[in-house]
Parts: C-alpha cells; structure tokens; sequence
C-alpha cells in the first residue's frame, strides 16, 4: 500500500534512518519540539523578543560585532545577497575551484553579470594563500573587487585556511574584500568573521545549526557596509540596508519563516550550553575517528593535505573500477543509512560521511558500522577492522564526565 504522497506504507524499516549526509543533518528532538510552537505574530511584542535574541545570538556564533542578516532562504540566497550587497555590474572577482559549491558559487556570480578569474584547483586542496595573494600583487589597478573562498568545501571534505587568505591579502596590499561561505562548517568548524578580517560571511541553517533547510544568514563587516552604498548590482529582497534597518527594533521588514526562528533560538542555546569551543573539538575528534576507520579499510580520504581535513565531513575515494554509488545503494537497501553522493568531478568516485551537527560517539560508530558492513558487502576496500580503530580513539579520548564535550545528551 503506498500513501497519496507516493510514499511505502508496509515493509518500513525498523529503527531511525541513519541521515550522514553531510547535511541538511539530523534535527534534534530539542529543536524539533521548539519548532511545534504555535505560529506568533510577526509584528507584535513576543516575536519581537524573539527576533531580538536570535539576531543578537547569531553575532556570538559567527564571533562578531557587527550585523548578522537572516533570510528565509537557502544558502544560495546568501551567497546572491553577498553578492549583489557589495558589487557593481561587470565587476572582477576572484574565486578558487577547491570543489562543487565554489564552482556553483562561480556560475552564480556570472548569471549575475560579474567578470570571474578562477583560479583552478584539483579538488583535493583547499584555497592557496599564495596564489591569491600574487594574483592580487599583479592586480596594480585593483580591478578585482572580492575574493570569495568556500571555508568548508562540502563535496570534497576540504576546508581552505582563512586566516592564511586573509593575510595573504593584507600582504599585497590589496582592497579586495573578502567574502566566506561557511555553509557547511558554521557551528562545526572553528570559525571568527571578526578576528579574521572577514568581509561577508555566508552562512545556512541546515547543518551545523541542526536545523532544517530554509534560513540563511550574511555576518557583515564596516567595510562591507560600506561598499553597499555604492554597488549597483539590482537587488530588493537581498537588500541589506532595510533589513538592518527593521531588524534594529526585532522585527523583518516581511513575513519571516517564524518556527525556524524558534528552533534557531533553540539552536543557539544549545551550542552556547556546549561551549563553542567543545563543539570544535568534538568535530575535530569524530573527524579524526572516521580517518583511522578509512585507513583501517585500505581507502583513501579524498584531501590530500592533512591541515585541510574537514571536521565536518570526509569524503573518501573508492578504488578504480568500483562504484561509490553502487556502495551507496547497498548501504541504503541493506542498512537503512544514506551517505552522501559524489559530485562534479568526482561523482561516482568518492562517498561522503557527515559527522557533523548533534552527532556523538555511538552515532558515529553507528554510521561506520553501517558504512563496514555495507563494504563488505560491495567487495570495496578490506573491510572488518575501521570499526575496531575508531572505538580505540574514541574510547582513549573520551571526554570527562560533565565536560559538555558531548552532543546528543543534553536535558529537554
């Protein structure tokens, strides 16, 4: 029997579907409960509270002073309103190819009528401080306006050295503004707009924040205001200066996604009750865990350079002739588990593991339990012993009772 939605009513599977995409993530129940909250009104006295608390709660979490937007979109809404807030028609960017979501980023920028130099990359490295900084050395005119690096680059489990870029910038002595998208790594990877002299950071609810898809946020430096009253690419409903301007008094200047907003509030508490310091190190830590299970199964992590691993996710490259779609299905049909697919480039050649959001110790033994036996099965790799080596990390690093260093066990 199937029901009006097309979806199977007999044979479900026992047990929750392990989701380790990486993202949209899990939602934890906290959130989920925040989120079942009557619908308010948007204009009145409680929301306003609201709104106040979240807009100011979203400062701490990407570690800055200045304003933080929220829409009610995807994160490709926030990469076009980073866009269209700070540059002009037939302005020069500079963008680095370290995977899928920068190459995306890149089409967006020309669908915008933006002049794009790409600097190319292999997809196994992140964005290289160096070049960018001789690219904008021989750039005497300053024609290039922004570079936009991706932070965490989520179809390749690389994440680019901000810090590095931002100096490699400073070194030229260039005006460029610096643009992040920190999608996939915001609330999982460490990360400060201010500290890092960040221009715009682009951000989505979907997966560190352990929400659902549909909110997506731009943390805005002074010298990113700046530009937005000069540029003159078209924009409306990205239009930073009247959402700053309603949202100084709480409220958005139309109708916001109100129960999102409700498990945002949640969100933030729960990564402030954890420590965003504890947050990173756990990341950091499953992280390192799902490496040694990768090398116990004979397979490579699709980064080659170790200072770029990703804490939020792995990417891991099957042996030629083998398919990490085909291993993807197994898994699937045989453990109720979805792994996330190659893409670009490499789709058909790497699986992804996310490991990030509200994710503890047994969910990630959990998931490569079910990524060992679904090799197994695929004849992938020498499976049987990637288990065993995370287990030993995980248990000669266990944090110390009531050191909040764990998700998942948080009071309702």
């Amino acid at each position: 029997m199937k029901l009006s939605n097309g979806l199977a009513l007999n044979g479900h599977p026992s047990g929750r579907h392990f989701l380790q995409i990486p993202g949209p993530t899990n939602v934890p129940d906290r959130i989920l409960r925040a989120m079942d909250y009557a619908t308010i009104d948007h204009r009145g006295p409680e929301f306003q509270q609201l709104g106040r608390s979240v807009l100011s709660g979203m400062k701490g979490i990407f570690r800055t002073q200045g304003p933080v937007v929220i829409y009610p979109a995807s994160g490709t809404g926030a990469w076009e309103a980073a866009l269209v807030n700070t540059l002009s028609p037939g302005d020069t960017v500079l963008m680095c190819e370290t995977g899928q979501f920068a190459t995306l980023w890149r089409k967006l920028a020309e669908r915008l009528g933006l002049q794009v130099e790409f600097i190319e990359g292999d997809w196994r490295h992140g964005a290289d401080p160096a070049a960018i900084g001789d690219r904008l050395r021989a750039d005497t005119n300053h024609r290039v306006k922004a570079v936009c690096v991706v932070h965490n680059e989520t179809s390749t489990g690389v994440t680019s050295r901000i810090p590095e870029i931002r100096r490699a910038i400073d070194a030229a002595g260039h005006p460029a503004l610096l643009l992040v998208d920190t999608i996939s790594s915001l609330g999982s990877v460490d990360y400060r707009h201010d500290e890092w002299g960040v221009d715009v950071t682009v951000a989505g609810s979907q997966k560190g924040l352990m929400l659902p898809p549909g909110l997506s946020f731009n943390a805005i430096s002074e010298k990113a205001l700046a530009a937005s009253k000069t540029a003159r690419l078209p924009r409306s409903y990205w239009d930073w200066s009247e959402m700053i301007a309603v949202n100084a008094n709480g409220y958005f200047p139309y109708t916001p996604a109100t129960n999102l907003l409700y498990g945002l509030h949640e969100a933030i508490a729960m990564l402030n009750e954890e420590g965003l310091d504890q947050v990173f190190a756990r990341h950091m830590r499953h992280a390192h865990a799902t490496r040694l299970a990768v090398q116990a199964w004979g397979l490579e992590v699709l980064c080659l350079n170790p200072a770029e691993y990703s804490p939020a996710l792995t990417a891991i490259l099957v042996p030629p002739g083998c398919s990490a779609d085909e291993l993807r299905a197994v898994a699937l049909r045989n453990f109720n588990i979805s792994l996330g697919q190659g893409l670009g480039k490499v789709a058909g050649k790497v699986f992804r593991i996310g490991h990030l959001g509200d994710f503890n110790d047994l969910t990630l033994i959990g998931t490569l339990g079910g990524v060992e036996m679904s090799l197994r099965l695929a004849g992938i790799g020498t499976p049987g012993r990637g288990v065993d080596a995370a287990m030993d990390y995980l248990a000669a690093t266990a944090p110390h009772p009531g050191s909040g260093a764990h998700a998942g066990t948080r009071a309702a």
